[in-house]
């Protein structure tokens, strides 16, 4: 999901981040993450070294029936901690750490006077199953209900946030840091794992055995965020803390390829995820396609289904050029940068992919750093910017013949595919338009509208249309999902999506007729939640676009129990369903690797 606005203050060149400005009221459901509080936070040393409480899962709260997840460090990562030798500092360092150790504690105090707002209050944003969880070594033969069906073998994965420590402050739920979860189907078994991907920023946390890289989104707004800034900036100058090689969490997305499994955040390179032939996970490092990556990589790379390659952006909120396209060929080969010509730095969390052409959004939540000396946000909603989609061809060397046409009020914050239509020279974009734009990051009481819709670019007159691809009668919350990935850039009939209700939680996924706007849905069960569905192809070569399955990570509010549900794709019937040993937290996107590709991992 979305990264930081101001990653690229700190060493990389960008994302995404918190946003304050005042909402319209509404008594519908509420924009961001405003579940009850349920963690318990010991109060921080004079030294701002967080407190870990471990839960007791036994405990209820008085207002509800589950369990009380709290931030937690496993009793193996503790082993860890104590096991890796620290770094030795000199007596200079020892003494600079201290005085900024000081710093942060005075700087916490202040903070402490002042209330949180819900999208940086780490007792809101982490609670209930979206707290986090030790990490899982890998578990096998997990108990099933119903029958895998035979074409289901490999390792589905699937990303989330994940902090290792306790917000010393404001914390909102992207800025965790990244756990793979993986279910794997080897030979009629079936195993779970999870893992924290090893950052540069955890690696250095877990050493250090605190929070010492600023939190993007829910610390980074206003006076206290440049201070946040500037501590961060002196001790990567005493050599406390080394932000060059990366800050970001790789949280988001996940992709296959070239052999390689990629965990991504966009303020970052991704990382590189091996899948061990136990079904466990190990990281291998941050990826650079072999020196061949200088910059950021957003978060939603797309792979042609037909032509193997890679297509991705990389932002830039600090200089121009603020935006840059590239590709990766399928063996691995990198093309140079195309610089693409911005007024200014934009959001972008996504884009599609045709046949032919690259469409990019250029929308209106925009990144204005100086907003912090005022004692705002970075990241605003321009309402008198005219948001946009740009077309580009595939293999452009520059952005030259990029034809942007206007797509007035339109803010997707994901898009779930792209076609092109010769006979009426229309791209037909189909993406998910949120309103009010910035209802992730932003505290407020108006109701958070996600409305699936078809917007057309016509290339002959630069004009667009949109139309809700629903009827106002079946008009629900649709955000994380996909299409059919074998026929990504082409047409398609069906759209998998999550059900974002009640907002932030996920109640089961819809299956829709995207040319008819027909709905059909599943639904996980009663205190059930999810999150993103993901479609797996029973066969690549049929002749149905929706034979296959789903599959979705469920969690039970009212047992506290986790499991993974397989559901055939065509009835929207329940076959399987896998009882995973360990809670998955809610998390964002995922991926599946059959198992010849496995094989051929690098």
């Amino acid at each position: 999901m979305a990264s930081t606005a101001v990653a690229a203050t700190l060493g990389s060149s960008s994302s995404s981040s918190s946003l304050n400005r005042p909402c319209r009221k509404s008594n519908v459901n509420s924009c961001s993450l405003q579940t009850p509080s349920i963690l318990h936070f010991r109060k921080q040393s004079a030294t701002c070294t967080p407190s870990i409480t471990i839960p007791n899962p036994t405990t209820r709260q008085p207002e509800q029936s589950t369990p009380s997840p709290v931030v937690v460090v496993p009793q193996k990562q503790q082993q860890q901690q104590k096991q890796q030798p620290q770094k030795q500092w000199n007596f200079l360092q020892r003494k600079a750490a201290m005085a900024l150790d000081a710093v942060e504690a005075a700087l916490v105090s202040h903070e402490r006077q002042h209330s949180l707002p819900k999208t940086a209050d780490p007792r809101v944003q982490i609670s209930g199953n979206f707290a986090p969880v030790p990490e899982q070594p890998v578990v096998h033969n997990l108990p099933v209900t119903g029958e895998i069906p035979d074409s289901i073998q490999g390792v589905y994965l699937r990303n989330g946030a994940n902090p290792l420590h306790e917000p010393v402050a404001g914390h909102h739920f992207f800025d965790g840091d990244g756990m793979v979860h993986a279910v794997q189907f080897k030979k009629g078994s079936v195993s779970y794992s999870s893992r924290f991907t090893e950052t540069n920023r955890l690696v250095q946390e877990r050493n250090l055995g605190r929070p010492l890289f600023p939190k993007a989104i829910g610390e980074l707004h206003g006076h206290s965020g440049i201070a946040r800034l500037l501590l961060f900036y002196a001790r990567g100058a005493c050599g406390i803390v080394d932000p060059s090689h990366g800050t970001g969490v790789a949280n988001a997305g996940l992709v296959y390829f070239d052999g390689h499994l990629l965990a991504m955040s966009e303020d970052d390179l991704p990382y590189h995820v091996r899948v061990l032939p136990s079904g466990d996970l190990k990281t291998a490092g941050r990826y650079d396609f072999d020196g061949q990556l200088k910059t950021t990589m957003i978060a939603h790379p797309k792979v042609d289904p037909v032509s193997g390659e890679l297509f991705a952006l990389s932002y830039d909120v600090v200089q121009k050029p603020y935006l840059k396209y590239f590709r990766v060929s399928p063996d691995g080969k990198k093309s140079p940068d195309v610089e693409i010509s911005l007024d200014q730095p934009t959001m972008m969390h996504d884009f599609a992919i045709t046949e032919r052409f690259v469409v990019v959004p250029d929308q209106q939540v925009v990144f204005k750093l100086p907003e912090m000396i005022r004692g705002g946000s970075p990241v605003i909603y321009d309402k008198n910017k005219m948001a946009r989609f740009g077309i580009l061809d595939k293999n452009a060397a520059d952005a030259s013949n990029m034809r942007w046409i206007e797509t007035p009020d339109c803010f997707c914050f994901h898009l779930w595919n792209a076609w092109e239509e010769p006979e009426t020279d229309e791209i037909v974009v189909i993406g998910s338009c949120m309103t009010p734009p910035d209802s992730i990051f932003n505290e407020c009481d108006e109701s958070l509208k996600s409305v699936l819709s078809e917007i057309r670019l016509n290339l002959k007159t630069g004009k667009s249309t949109r139309r809700p691809i629903m009827s106002e009668a079946d008009q629900v919350n649709l955000e994380a999902g996909m299409v059919n990935r074998n026929l990504l850039g082409r047409k398609t009939q069906f759209a998998y999506l999550a059900l974002a209700e009640p907002w932030p939680k996920v109640s089961g996924f819809a299956k829709v007729d995207l040319s008819t706007g027909e709905v059909h849905k599943h639904t996980y069960g009663d205190q059930k939640f999810g999150g993103e569905p993901l479609f797996l192809p029973r066969d690549p070569n049929s002749e149905r676009e929706d034979d296959g399955h789903i599959v979705a990570f469920v969690h039970d509010e009212k047992e506290w129990k986790s499991e993974l549900q397989i559901v055939n794709a065509m009835n929207l019937k329940l076959e399987a369903t896998v009882k995973i040993p360990s809670r998955v937290p809610y998390g964002f996107h995922g991926t599946f690797i059959g198992a010849k590709d496995l094989e051929r991992q690098a």
